[in-house]
């Protein structure tokens, strides 16, 4: 990847609240810079809505961890974000989503799932792709998630389909591990 449009920002760029909490993260992620809370903390208050947003879909959403992990890992690797991807295995390993699974999921819903994993899949990439899910992916997705997780599920989509565009078009580099 070509070099940050945006670099990472320290305390005067970042502000007292958007700073720590960068450090903050950082330290608990285990890398020297989380550059995505450095560079998007740049934005100030956009940022502290912004964090509050995705706080409220993972990992305080109501989809069960594990398939919040998946969707994204999932989203992550249809967009090519490698940055979502270092995170996403770490958190999802947290989640129960093993190196085996964590493969299977990057194949795709055809990688020998049960109907829930499969319904789920079918619908992230119908909606990465085409922006929208089918009357058939939406009817096997309804068997499995109701109206609220439904409406949580879409959101987180786009979302992460959202950030990858953010890490990709501002070519936020990704985080080395100390």
């Amino acid at each position: 990847m070509s070099a940050p449009r945006v670099t990472p920002g320290g305390l005067r760029e970042l502000g007292g609240f958007n700073f720590v909490f960068a450090r903050g993260a950082a330290r608990v992620i285990g890398v020297d810079d989380a550059h995505i809370f450095s560079t998007l903390g740049r934005a100030k208050g956009l940022f502290r809505g912004w964090l509050h947003f995705s706080g409220r879909l993972m990992p305080f959403g109501t989809l069960p961890r594990k398939d919040s992990e998946m969707i994204i890992i999932r989203v992550a690797h249809l967009r090519g974000c490698e940055y979502e991807l270092d995170h996403h295995r770490r958190l999802g390993r947290r989640a129960g989503i093993g190196d085996v699974e964590f493969e299977r999921i990057l194949e795709g819903p055809d990688a020998g799932w049960g109907d829930r994993e499969r319904a789920i899949l079918r619908a992230v990439d119908e909606l990465v792709a085409d922006k929208d899910v089918s009357d058939i992916a939406w009817a096997a997705l309804s068997r499995h998630l109701d109206d609220r997780k439904l409406i949580e599920f879409t959101l987180l989509v786009g979302q992460y389909d959202s950030l990858a565009t953010t890490i990709h078009t501002l070519r936020i580099q990704r985080d080395r591990h100390t």
